[in-house]
This record gives structure tokens, C-alpha cells and sequence, in this order.
């Protein structure tokens, strides 16, 4: 073959074969910068909100200071409006009104803040030959063993008898006590050695350290656990019963922090689906002219335990939210629905090379390649899938390729290796053209989760641009 012939060969190799780069080699000039300025207030935002709560105070806070307002039921809004309802506090709806009117649909990007975490029980506090604990029950998919032995802190809430409603935050500031679940040492392991990887640590044996000093030095049982109790009624005026109407939380204490020595990596607890959600939130709050179609940006609760309850996905709180701002127009809601879109907002896993086995590598995501498009997620056939149109994948590629969006496309792991869901499904379900699209992630679901910097922009880009192209 001649070197002619080579070159055209190589030519066509381009133009017809499907071949990604890295994102690093395919960055406008200028865009490492932005790409780190982003991920600083990324970071911010995973420190202070390591609960669905605390994702929404902190976001409620951004979003004021963005000019956003609550919405009022039965106002008439205007293109370039931005309103937003808190729901209960665990859930958040935010929305820019445009131009055209709600008839002709809406943008959403649609994310979760729950994380996977350890909750109290509510009768959780019990005294075991002067060692006190906490007796959990853990939340959402978690491998059991990964949770001992780490540095942990309490979040959450605590309504006393009386109504008062205390947050608890403990374990986060310089100086703040912190707290663990144990482990067997390995002197004593050699049954725990022959048990499988999810009976290592049973349920039960997930028990929060929180205190080994008795009360007094009079003679009595649970001296220990009076001493606790006597700490947290002289801090939080708090009684044995008021754990009772409680939601407390142990999560990783650890902060957001850069990984590599190029820092290219964050790793941090909470990443999945907080990297998604602060894409969509922080894309709404940079829209300063109205867009084209109403942009909206939903924060979900409860995705991890299958987004039921009043502030999960399924809940008629997100229907109630857009049938307000369809009253406002005059619109009916099925027509909103009918042309509306969905980025439903959630992570992917990233292709670890230290357990290929588990990933077809042809169609898995890679770190530093750009945000993820999944067309369908669900398990093995598919099961618990929303699978989006060939249409709908075209138009995203289209809106990416003209906003210069680094993107792939993947699926979760090997055929029948697993799988998971996301709230796709239930945007689908209310006639809304849904797509997933997210950041790749290694170690998901583990207490200290990593993602790449260029990844999590790359999220935040596209949801941009699609709340502006429509």
C-alpha cells in the first residue's frame, strides 16, 4: 500500500469511525481555569450539605442571592421570573420562566441529594459494659464493611416535646468530636475471614461509638449512657424520648478534597447524585436572561430508596410545582408535559481498571472523557429501565456538539453484572421525554467517592446549554 493510499484510508478512518478522546485534548482554550474555579464551589457545596436538609438550606441560600423568590400559588409569572418551593425541607424545585409559554414545555434537569449514609434508629442509645452506642439502620445500597473504622459525624434534626426543632451537626469543626463504628482486629478474625463480603459486618453490628465515660462515680448501671444524655440535654435540651421524633444521621466527617498530584480528581462523600445536582443548580442560577423555554431544576429526595414519600420523585409535590406555574400562563399541565425534556441528572460508573472484569469496556465511562449520556439504565433485560428515543439522544448530541459539551456515551457494568435506576423512570412515566446523563464515578456508593474535575464541568456545561437551547 502506498503512502497514498494510506492517508486516504486514514481520512476515512476519521470521518467514519466512532472514536473519543481524552477531554483534556479537546479543552477551549482558557477552560482548565474555569474548569477548577468551578469545582471550588463544588467542593463548598458537598461540605456543606452531607444531607438532603443541608442541600437544600445551602441551595436556597445560593439561589436567593441569585435573585430567585418562593412562589406564591395563584401569581401571574412573567419571562424571567425565578421562583422556587421548598418541599419540607428534603426536596427543592427551582425554575427560570421563559419566553415561549409553559404550552410549548420545559427544560428540567432532574438530580437527588439523598446520599447513602447510616440513620439512627429511633430508639438508638444503649449502654454495653460502659461503652455507649448508637444503633443504626443503614440507607439506601452500601457495602456494610467500608463503614468501620472511618472518622464519622452526626447530622440532622431533633423536634423536642415541645415542638421546638434542634439541628445537630456534630463532627465537622476544628475541634468537634467525632465518632466510629468498630472492627474486628485481625489477631481475632479468623472465622470473620471465611464469611462473604456482605456478612463481614451484619446490620446490627453497625454501631456508632459515642461515649465511654461514666456519669458518676456512684455505684448504678448505664452510668455511661447518663452521662450522654446529660451532654446532650445541656447542649440540645434533648430527653431519651425526643429520639424518638428524630432524624439523625451518621455520615462520613471527612471533607471534599483534591486527589492526585495534579489534582485532577475530587474525592469526597456524598458525590453521587450532590455532583449532578449542583450541575443543575448552579447552570439554573447562571441564567440572567430568560431562556427560550422555562428552565427547571428539580432536587430530589430519597432516589437511593426508591424515590418514594413526599419529597421523593414520585411524589405529587413535582406535578403540584408545575401545575403552579401552568396556572400562572394558563396552560394546561398535560400540554406542559407532552413537549416538555428531562436530563434526568444522575452519575454513571467509571471504568476502574482494577476490576475490568466487571465492565464491557466498548461501552463504559471513562474519567476525563465527559459528562455521561445513558440511554437506558435499569438491570440485566433492562428491568426498571427508561430507555429515551433514538430522536431524543440525537437532539442531545446535537446541543453538546454545538456548545463544544465533551460527552460519552456507557451503560452500567457488563449485561448481567448489575444495573441501577435513577429518577428517569418517573419523569417518563408523566409523559416527559427523559434522558440520564451524568458524571462517571469510581468507588460509588462508598463513604469517600471519586470523580474527575473535567467530568463534573462537562455536567454543568450541558445543562447549560440545554436549559438555553431548549
Amino acid at each position: 500500500m502506498d503512502k497514498n493510499t494510506q492517508t486516504e484510508a486514514q481520512q476515512k478512518k476519521k470521518a467514519l469511525f466512532f472514536q473519543p478522546t481524552n477531554g483534556y485534548d479537546r479543552l477551549a482554550e482558557g477552560e482548565e481555569a474555569l474548569i477548577q474555579a468551578y469545582c471550588q464551589g463544588y467542593k463548598t457545596f458537598l461540605d456543606e450539605g452531607k444531607t438532603e436538609r443541608e442541600c437544600v438550606s445551602y441551595a436556597i441560600r445560593l439561589a436567593e442571592a441569585a435573585g430567585f423568590r418562593p412562589l406564591v400559588r395563584g401569581e401571574k409569572l412573567q419571562p424571567g421570573d425565578k421562583v422556587y418551593r421548598n418541599n419540607r425541607g428534603k426536596s427543592l424545585m427551582l425554575a427560570v420562566i421563559g419566553r415561549k409559554a409553559l404550552g410549548e414545555g420545559a427544560v428540567i434537569g432532574a438530580a437527588h441529594i439523598d446520599s447513602p449514609r447510616l440513620d439512627l434508629k429511633q430508639n438508638p442509645l444503649y449502654e454495653d459494659k460502659e461503652m455507649a452506642y448508637l444503633k443504626t439502620h443503614y440507607y439506601g445500597g452500601i457495602k456494610k464493611y467500608q463503614w468501620t473504622t472511618i472518622p464519622l459525624a452526626l447530622h440532622g434534626v431533633v423536634i423536642l416535646r415541645d415542638g421546638t426543632s434542634v439541628t445537630v451537626r456534630i463532627g465537622e469543626d476544628p475541634g468537634d468530636p467525632q465518632f466510629t463504628v468498630g472492627d474486628l482486629l485481625p489477631h481475632l478474625a479468623g472465622d470473620q475471614a471465611k464469611k462473604t463480603m456482605g456478612d463481614i459486618v451484619s446490620a446490627e453490628q453497625l454501631n456508632v461509638f459515642i461515649g465511654s465515660r461514666p456519669y458518676s462515680k456512684e455505684e448504678g448501671s448505664d452510668r455511661v449512657k447518663l452521662g450522654i444524655l446529660s451532654l446532650l440535654q445541656e447542649k440540645y435540651g434533648m430527653v431519651e424520648e425526643d429520639f424518638l421524633s428524630a432524624e439523625l444521621m451518621a455520615v462520613p466527617a471527612a471533607k471534599a478534597v483534591d486527589i492526585g498530584l495534579d489534582r485532577s480528581v475530587i474525592g469526597a462523600y456524598g458525590q453521587d447524585d450532590r455532583v449532578c445536582a449542583y450541575a443543575c443548580l448552579h447552570a439554573l442560577l447562571e441564567l440572567e436572561d430568560a431562556p427560550e423555554k422555562t428552565a427547571v431544576c428539580v432536587l430530589a429526595d430519597k432516589e437511593e430508596i426508591g424515590s418514594e414519600g413526599v419529597s421523593g420523585m414520585q411524589s405529587a409535590a413535582f406535578d403540584t410545582f408545575m401545575s403552579d406555574l401552568c396556572d400562572s400562563q394558563d396552560v394546561p399541565l398535560k400540554a406542559c408535559y407532552e413537549k416538555a425534556f428531562c436530563l434526568s441528572a444522575d452519575v454513571s460508573a467509571a471504568y476502574d481498571p482494577n476490576f475490568a472484569e466487571a465492565y464491557e469496556v466498548r461501552n463504559s465511562a471513562f474519567l476525563n472523557y465527559g459528562v455521561c449520556i445513558s440511554k437506558y439504565t435499569g438491570a440485566r433485560g433492562k428491568s426498571g429501565a427508561s430507555d429515551a428515543s433514538a430522536e431524543l439522544v440525537g437532539k442531545v448530541r446535537r446541543v453538546f456538539a454545538e456548545n463544544q459539551v465533551v460527552w460519552q456515551l456507557a451503560e452500567l457494568g457488563k449485561t448481567d453484572q448489575g444495573g441501577g435506576g435513577t429518577v428517569a423512570c418517573y419523569m417518563a412515566n408523566r409523559n416527559i421525554d427523559t434522558i440520564d446523563a451524568g458524571v462517571p464515578v469510581l468507588s460509588m456508593h462508598a463513604p469517600f467517592e471519586t470523580t474527575a474535575k473535567l467530568d463534573c464541568y462537562m455536567t454543568y456545561k450541558a445543562m447549560k446549554a440545554l436549559y438555553i437551547d431548549g
